[in-house]
């Protein structure tokens, strides 16, 4: 899987898969720019891991206007965009019953309508450049549900079925679109969960083990890859097993 020359975006760059994503980017020698929303001290952790020439964003993934400011300062840097992964997400818990609205907003907001920005300002250097790659990061809640989780659940289940169908409307302009359906990962939006909690879901795990940001990286290279031309609207599920 080699990135030679190639230009790559990776947003919720600055901590977990993110960043996994981005090194290993960057070590098969890909120019890889990050988003991130806030912390600039990570972000900057993560550009130094970086072995070519990198770029931090800070921009609100909620923002249409910014997402694409944010894309067209990639290529305005790099003169073109390879890939983009879709990555930055946020997830307020809550039982149906209590959940506020401004908490469903910020979690649609961010995880499906951001992504949807940054895809549509995406495109359009990539169907100038006649290819590229767009992978999506949703998650197994997407596919199973979720208690506590329905904002969450629904904004990735929807960007599933923007997967599939922005994949159908970009293959003439050879610009494929995957999804990457990680499990339980090794992150710090993982750790807030209680240890009783992680207990009943590592019993749903046939391979008992969380996975590691690494393991989705590689997921995402692939599909990004020369090695994945044929795939398309496809969702790879990273899960050990919790969901078949």
């Amino acid at each position: 899987m080699d990135f030679s020359r190639k230009v790559v975006f990776v947003t919720g760059g600055s901590r977990g898969i993110g960043r996994a994503c981005a090194a290993a980017f960057a070590e098969r020698g890909a120019q890889v720019a990050i988003g991130y929303a806030a912390n600039e001290a990570e972000a900057n952790r993560t550009l130094s891991m970086l072995r070519q020439s990198g770029k931090a964003i800070r921009f609100d993934a909620a923002d249409p206007a910014a997402c694409a400011s944010a894309v067209e300062s990639v290529v305005a840097d790099f003169g073109r965009l390879d890939v983009l992964v879709n990555n930055a997400g946020v997830a307020v818990d809550g039982l149906v019953v209590r959940v506020k609205d401004e908490d469903w907003d910020k979690q649609l907001d961010t995880n499906l309508k951001g992504a949807f920005a940054l895809i549509r300002a995406a495109a359009r250097p990539m169907m100038k450049q006649r290819g590229g790659a767009i992978v999506n990061v949703t998650s197994v809640v997407g596919e199973t549900g979720n208690t506590g989780q329905a904002a969450y659940s629904a904004s990735k289940a929807g960007l599933i079925g923007l997967t599939k169908s922005v994949a159908r409307e970009l293959a003439s302009r050879n610009i494929r679109v995957n999804a990457v359906s990680p499990g339980l990962i090794d992150t710090e939006m993982t750790a807030r969960i209680s240890a009783e909690a992680r207990a009943r879901m590592l019993e749903q795990i046939p391979l008992a083990r969380l996975g590691d940001p690494s393991e989705i990286a590689n997921a995402v290279l692939f599909l990004a890859s020369d090695e994945a031309s044929y795939i398309t609207g496809e969702v790879l599920r990273v899960n050990g097993g919790m969901y078949m």
